[in-house]
């Protein structure tokens, strides 16, 4: 018996440490997963996931003509970004808007940038702040623009471009003219009724939602003077103003005939510094009394049709595709070569 219990006891001892090895290689693993990333380790997983997204950031530079100081500010594309969204749309409209905004900035970026059509601008400007581009305005303007308001302004604006990062929309292949106006008059136009060209993707299409907005309804009343020597006519011994000849495919007036002379809406609007080319008028004893519907040149993407569409739920890539006919939206990633070479 004395010979017995001790081989009892070793064979006990080798069957409990049989039991505890493969708990004991378990438990480093699960302390390992159980341990909070570090913020070199989260900051890692960021860069990773960014660069596993469809479109990655377009490493270039934009050079912004700004025109008060008469000065280039150069700044990364995506910091450009969420300065001309944040002025060119309300902060308060709804994200997917704010989104879609963000993809028709990038575009009109991205395409101005391949095409280097700066002309007349000072070297190493590549856009201007204007509306003759896209308005810009910086962190510090912004920051006196809005007041208290600017911390979950810009927080939502970033956001928007954040979330299209190396988003852009093309046409076979290239990157569009992503042109923007901010109220319809209920239809956008054909590009042809205002330009001497005819773009495919930018054609006319029904945007019910602008009824909703501020800026849908206009008037303006001018005396009879003012409107003769404004438009070059003389209707002064007349009680009848002119006629629509012919309305666009955007239910804007096309041409109107005053007098014996012929003009064409678009002129109207822009000497007359209306606010659509949907116009109607009628004299009032020695004033003239211009309605208008829509604000702007109703080309692309009509803002508030945008924000209208966006609270249905509608998502921004709804949005960019109603107003921007035929077109894709992209990866950026093949053009940084390009871009970077045109540098």
């Amino acid at each position: 018996m004395k010979q017995i219990k001790p081989m009892i006891i070793l064979a006990a001892i080798f069957f409990l440490v049989i039991l505890l090895i493969p708990t004991l290689l378990v438990i480093p693993f699960i302390e390992k997963e159980s341990e909070p990333l570090t913020n070199e380790e989260n900051k890692k997983a960021e860069q990773s996931e960014v660069q596993k997204s469809p479109g990655s950031q377009l490493d270039v530079d934009v050079g912004v003509y700004r025109s008060q100081s008469e000065q280039v500010e150069t700044l990364p594309l995506e910091e450009y970004l969420v300065g001309v969204v944040a002025a060119e749309m309300p902060a308060e409209f709804e994200l997917e808007a704010l989104k879609a905004q963000s993809l028709a900035a990038r575009t009109y970026t991205v395409q101005k940038l391949m095409n280097r059509a700066n002309a007349g601008l000072p070297e190493g400007a590549d856009i201007t702040d204007t509306v003759n581009d896209q308005v810009y305005l910086s962190e510090k303007e912004l920051k006196k623009h809005w007041g208290k308001e600017y911390e979950w302004k810009i927080k939502k604006v970033k956001e928007a471009v954040k979330k299209t990062q190396g988003q852009i929309l093309t046409y076979n292949n290239k990157p569009i003219d992503a042109t923007f106006f901010s109220t319809s008059n209920g239809y956008t136009e054909n590009s042809e009724s205002v330009w001497s060209n005819s773009i495919p993707y930018l054609k006319s299409v029904e945007s019910h939602w602008d009824a909703k907005s501020p800026k849908f309804k206009n008037e303006k009343m001018m005396s009879i003077s003012e409107f003769e020597q404004k438009l070059g006519v003389n209707i002064s011994q007349s009680t009848d103003i002119g006629d629509i000849i012919s309305k666009t495919p955007g239910k804007r007036v096309d041409y109107v005939k005053v007098g014996d002379k012929k003009i064409a809406g678009t002129v109207v609007r822009n000497k007359l510094n209306l606010s659509s080319a949907d116009f109607t008028w009628k004299r009032e004893n020695d004033h003239i009394v211009i309605e208008t519907k829509g604000y702007g040149h109703g080309i692309g993407m009509s803002q508030y049709g945008a924000n209208g569409m966006a609270m249905e739920g509608k998502s921004y890539k709804d949005i960019v595709t109603h107003y921007y006919t035929g077109v894709a939206i992209a990866g950026s990633d093949q053009y940084v070569a390009q871009l970077t070479a045109k540098k």
